[in-house]
């Protein structure tokens, strides 16, 4: 049976079709907002169109772990960019440290020459997030690139490019499956500037005020998300604060416990996260810790396993985040991990000059996640989620906030303010 298109998809679908058959462009951007099947009709044309094999002929990637998951849970073979046009080198050097030569290892990583010949077309999703620099390497390949992306959503941070402000088709008709769920119809909604009144709509989307969610309730509801959304971080503190007193962490533990939520907040490309080394540790990753062990200079040793993805890794963590509101090392800092077992900051030169370094690692950095600003949620999507509607704080931005915080849910969605 034949798959059926919207006038709008068929429209995409011949644009690429005739990108990649007929010209000698390497880059075709497709846009779209939520609901308009952008997955569908890209799994559609590289399969049914393009004739090509996904994982093998078509490589599906995207410019961060946490979105190339979420291509994962969704059945596409996915992973990051990073895995696929990188490459890891391990470089051994030796250190004198008083008098004795310590070897100690330097992780680089540098770009491939070449990838598999038999790749003919990379579908890089989350357009929004790649960088010049990842362009670049991208096109360096001579391989055509299909980008795909939401041009409603906020733009990242810092580091990107251009690559949805200008894109070769923009998908806008909301297609008949989603114009029926509640979750697409507010989202549009915000999108478009519209006021989205308190109530119910349907029976997966309630929108209430603050001084409604209060006492049971808000203790029930915070702690049945899948995700909390806000948009400062003084309002983040203060919900994950609370939600760990609602699950029972004792007033006064600073340092996560056996179980607790965390997000990393700064990439690791060290700490791979599967055996095929295809995702990593890296920023937005959000998973459970257990066996925190607090160590010397405000580090400690924790076991790590990122949500509904690889396997448990060890780390370590600054805990400075934990016990002082701010880290406690800088970006790319190492921890030796000395003969006994004990850990310590490669500056702590007390120590190294009275005992053995063994190795060292890279350390991480990771916050509470049970409540998490819009930013951070980008490229990620959760069944349950509440947001704290603080659109007012991002000015002319508020509208792509609001959309964006409200496209993270893929289920249920409660919006307070």
């Amino acid at each position: 049976m034949k798959e059926t298109l919207t006038p709008d998809q068929e429209k995409a679908e011949n644009l690429i079709a005739e990108w990649f058959f007929n010209t000698d462009d390497l880059t075709f951007v497709l846009a779209g907002y939520a609901g308009t099947g952008k997955t569908f009709l890209i799994n559609h044309v590289v399969k049914n169109v393009l004739h090509l094999q996904a994982g093998k002929e078509a490589a599906f990637v995207s410019p961060t772990g946490k979105a190339a998951t979420v291509l994962a849970q969704g059945g596409t073979v996915a992973g990051t960019v990073h895995g696929l046009i990188y490459i890891r080198n391990e470089d051994d050097f030796d250190v004198d440290e008083n008098g004795e030569i310590i070897e100690k290892e330097r992780l680089s990583f540098y770009k491939r020459d070449q990838i598999d010949e038999s790749i003919r077309l990379i579908v890089v999703d989350e357009a929004s997030m790649v960088n010049e620099e990842m362009l670049r390497d991208l096109l360096s390949f001579g391989v055509k690139c299909l980008f795909c992306g939401d041009h409603a959503q906020l733009p990242p941070v810092s580091g990107t490019c251009p690559l949805l402000s200008r894109p070769n088709y923009a998908l806008t008709q909301i297609v008949r499956q989603a114009a029926d769920n509640p979750i697409i119809k507010v989202a549009t909604m915000a999108r478009e500037g519209k006021d989205i009144p308190f109530g119910n709509f349907g029976d997966r989307v309630s929108v209430i005020s603050r001084r409604r969610l209060t006492g049971d309730i808000r203790k029930r509801v915070l702690t049945a998300a899948d995700q909390v959304i806000c948009g400062r971080n003084k309002t983040r503190t203060e919900l994950n604060g609370e939600i760990r007193g609602y699950l029972g962490v004792p007033e006064g533990t600073l340092l996560p416990t056996d179980g607790e939520k965390l997000i990393c907040t700064l990439n690791n490309w060290e700490k791979p996260l599967d055996a095929e080394e295809r995702f990593h540790l890296v920023n937005g990753i959000i998973g459970r810790v257990r066996n925190i062990e607090e160590q010397m200079d405000l580090l400690a040793t924790m076991d790590f396993k990122a949500d509904r993805l690889g396997e448990e890794v060890g780390v370590i963590a600054d805990t400075g985040i934990f016990q002082f509101d701010q880290y406690a090392h800088g970006y790319g800092d190492q921890a030796v991990k000395l003969t006994g077992g004990a850990i310590v900051h490669e500056h702590n030169k007390m120590l190294l000059r009275r005992v053995r370094a063994v190795e060292q690692e890279t350390i991480c950095r990771f916050e509470f996640a049970y409540a998490i600003t819009c930013h951070k949620a980008q490229g990620s999507e959760f069944d349950n989620v509440v947001v704290f509607d603080e659109s007012w704080v991002f000015g002319e931005e508020r509208h792509r906030w609001l959309y964006t915080a409200i496209t993270r849910a893929k289920e249920r969605l409660l919006i307070v303010r």
